[in-house]
């Protein structure tokens, strides 16, 4: 259902190629625990950009290739002419003669589109400023592990900034039929046109997607919880204001009072302990928080596996 296709935002996936990635991820991660041979791509290479880097980005990329029986080739912006001044969509048009996937990790989302429009091969967003699609179906993978297969029982709330991850959380819920609440500051919400988009997906799903200033009201019940850092990277400059700004929003024992029970707290990482969530309420959630970093592999994995397999 995959096959050839790029992975650029949850937006375009239906419902069911979702469902498709998940479950190939899943069953990845089953090979890959009990060292049965999945090599899927053997004799594939995919050419990884990076003009933003990324610890788990990199290292889950370049691992999941390699087990996959394939190749992956780190380029930074000084091993492509692209750091130079060469269009995107001339090295779109050679890197497809070479390659049979790559792998972007950047800054402005049009240079995904504009890489993906000229590339004869498929293309994956490892991150824009806009989308992080990636993680966000590694989380939904994760909340499946822990809280089961029924997304639309669960109550989900995003706290924090309107950034990247939650863009992608409501893309991501609202394909799985999952409730939504994300709560940020005034003038820090979503991406207006993501949230209409991904409010015309959930009419199909049903599921209830919202925003609120009140992160009290966001956790309410909520099943998972999840955050992430209050200055991305780029935004270093603005941390100190983001930091007074986004005091109310931290994650911490007083706000879970408010969660389900058994509620679990996601982070995608780099965690600022202090800042965007407490060290007691990240190490209670460490073996969710790390299960979580770890299905990064499995399910890039999957895309990799789903788009560029014959």
């Amino acid at each position: 259902m995959l096959k050839g296709k790029d992975l650029i935002s949850i937006h375009d996936l239906s419902a069911d190629e979702v469902f498709e990635i998940l479950d190939c991820a899943a069953n990845l991660k089953v090979m890959q625990k009990n060292n049965i041979p999945h090599q899927f791509l053997k004799g594939k290479t995919l050419g990884m950009i990076f003009e933003k880097s990324s610890t788990r980005t990199r290292v889950s990329f370049e691992v999941g290739i390699f087990q996959l029986g394939g190749t992956g080739l780190f380029l930074s912006n000084k091993d492509l002419q692209l750091g130079r001044g060469e269009p995107i969509k001339d090295t779109a048009r050679v890197l497809s003669r070479y390659l049979d996937g790559i792998m972007i990790r950047t800054y402005g989302h049009d240079r995904i589109l504009e890489l993906a429009k000229y590339s004869d091969v498929p293309v994956i967003n490892g991150l824009s400023d806009l989308l992080h699609p990636c993680q966000v179906l590694t989380d939904l993978l994760t909340i499946r592990e822990h809280k089961g297969k029924n997304f639309r029982s669960l109550k989900m709330a995003y706290v924090g900034d309107g950034n990247n991850m939650t863009n992608s959380y409501l893309y991501g819920a609202a394909k799985v039929g999952m409730n939504l609440t994300v709560a940020t500051p005034q003038k820090y919400e979503p991406n207006a046109l993501v949230f209409e988009q991904a409010l015309t997906d959930a009419e199909e799903t049903k599921a209830e997607l919202v925003w609120t200033e009140n992160p009290v009201d966001a956790v309410k019940d909520a099943d998972i919880i999840a955050t992430d850092t209050w200055a991305s990277m780029g935004q270093e400059a603005e941390h100190d204001e983001r930091k007074k700004i986004f005091a109310p929003y931290q994650v911490n024992a007083e706000l879970l009072k408010h969660a389900s029970k058994n509620a679990i707290v996601l982070h995608c990482l780099p965690a600022y302990r202090g800042e965007e969530i407490t060290d007691e309420v990240f190490e209670n959630n460490a073996h969710v928080i790390f299960e979580e970093a770890e299905n990064r592999l499995h399910t890039q994995k999957a895309i990799m596996a789903l788009t560029m397999a014959d």
